[in-house]
């Protein structure tokens, strides 16, 4: 029997990429900031201070209407006792005298407070006490303040990273199956050509 079919088998066609897995290493980074903050000259200083208090100087010479009507007052007083103690002074002087002698005692007492005053008397216009002086020492502070850097560091720790392995997978050809018919030509309705061949005669 004739074989009339021819199958042809196509196998696939693939190829296969395969990346291994692999360990990645990111090196650490490094930053620094650096700020500056001024410094700066400071001086301070204050004079000397004097304060004069001349109250009590200019209040002796010039006194004022506190002082005045202190000093009326304490002049009264004085005074007061004064002609107290001469009154009582001439009453005894006139209780001693004898009969016939009142003439002399009166002459006696007129005479003592007609007498001009004795001693020394002085017209002065200078103060008679100086004035109260308060000081203060001067001062003088110097403040001196350097420049400040500031640093500020940032470091990155380096990291490992892990890369995953990868399989690629790519068909340039797929699996097939070729079917030829091999065989003679069918005809429908059948040939007849075979009828007109000439037989060979295989004993012959």
């Amino acid at each position: 029997m004739e074989q009339l079919l021819q199958i042809t088998t196509i196998p696939i066609k693939y190829e296969l990429k395969v990346k291994n897995a692999s360990l990645e290493y990111h090196n650490g980074t490094a930053e620094v900031e650096i700020s500056r903050n001024p410094g700066g000259l400071q001086i301070k200083s204050r004079p000397i201070q004097v304060k004069l208090d001349t109250y009590e100087a200019r209040n002796s010479v010039v006194p004022t209407t506190k002082t005045q009507i202190q000093r009326n007052a304490a002049e009264g007083k004085r005074a007061a006792y004064e002609a107290t103690a001469n009154f009582a002074r001439e009453g005894r002087m006139l209780l001693k005298a004898k009969i016939g002698e009142g003439s002399e005692a009166l002459g006696q007492i007129l005479a003592q407070r007609t007498a001009r005053p004795t001693g020394q008397f002085q017209l002065g216009f200078i103060p008679t006490t100086g004035p109260e002086i308060e000081w203060e020492a001067p001062e003088l502070s110097i403040e001196y303040q350097m420049d400040k850097l500031n640093f500020d560091t940032k470091i990155q720790k380096g990291d490992i990273q892990f890369v995953p392995g990868d399989i690629e997978l790519s068909i340039s050809q797929y699996p097939d199956v070729q079917i030829e018919y091999i065989g003679k030509p069918i005809y429908v309705p059948p040939s007849a050509m075979e009828r007109f061949e000439p037989q060979i005669d295989v004993q012959a």
